[in-house]
């Protein structure tokens, strides 16, 4: 299958996903697990359960998910699903939250879905092709200055919550017109890629959440650098419309 057909299952995917989420159905009700600052819905797994079988008929490589890990064996080509990214938000009809699919190529993702479907925006874009928000064609915006700029950013699970750590992440914020924290890295880097925001940065956040962000972001014009390491373990991320210093 080429790009396009993959990204066309991954839209598919999502957009069935993101029904069921919407409808709050029976097997999306209810918290699974909650500790410290995480939590786990049942709807996690239940929209897990409609979109890896989806992407399996489609192109049957390896899967990192959220809820589930490796599926298989970690390949040069994987796919990479949060199926709620925002699940705080979701248990509290907050809506700010999606499915988040991505299609990974030597570990830099190369498609991406996102579905806020709450509000039934659907982002899509392949690096090297084009980005798009409901067929409508995405490109970052071309603010210079960080005084200008909307930064998006969170206090993920696994940040250091540290006074030091705290204190210099409050610094950084004098340095942007305006910030915001709406608790989807996933949403957050859909608003840059859509020139709602300029600039998306987060330390110890996992690859699932932001994926299929990067690859649209990329698409439309924009620019994404994650740290080293495995793909699933806590990294820092930045996500920018490519103007920013």
């Amino acid at each position: 299958m080429d790009l396009r057909e993959l990204l066309d299952a991954a839209k598919a995917a999502a957009l069935e996903a993101g029904e069921a989420l919407r409808g709050r159905g029976e097997a999306f009700q209810g918290v699974a697990a909650s500790q410290g600052r995480d939590i786990k819905l049942n709807a996690d797994k239940a929209a897990e359960k409609i979109i890896l079988p989806r992407l399996r008929a489609a192109a049957n490589y390896p899967i990192l998910s959220e809820e589930a890990g490796w599926t298989a064996a970690k390949a040069g080509r994987y796919w990479v699903v949060d199926p709620l990214d925002g699940s705080a938000n979701y248990n509290r009809r907050i809506p700010l939250c999606c499915v988040s699919i991505a299609l990974v190529e030597d570990d830099k993702a190369i498609l991406g879905v996102i579905n806020h479907f709450d509000v039934e925006d659907l982002y899509a874009g392949a690096v090297g092709h084009s980005a798009e928000m409901n067929g409508a064609r995405l490109r970052v915006s071309g603010v210079h200055d960080t005084g200008q700029a909307i930064l998006m950013t969170g206090l993920p699970v696994y940040r250091d919550f540290s006074d030091d750590a705290l204190a210099a992440f409050a610094r950084d914020f004098a340095r942007w017109k305006k910030v915001r924290m709406i608790g989807s890295a996933a949403l957050s880097i859909a608003f840059v890629a859509s020139g709602k925001a300029d600039r998306y940065a987060e330390d110890s956040i996992m690859f699932w959440d932001v994926a299929a962000g990067c690859a649209i972001a990329e698409a439309a014009g924009g620019r994404a650098t994650l740290s080293a390491g495995p793909m699933d373990e806590a990294k820092t991320v930045c996500v920018d419309n490519g103007a920013l210093p």
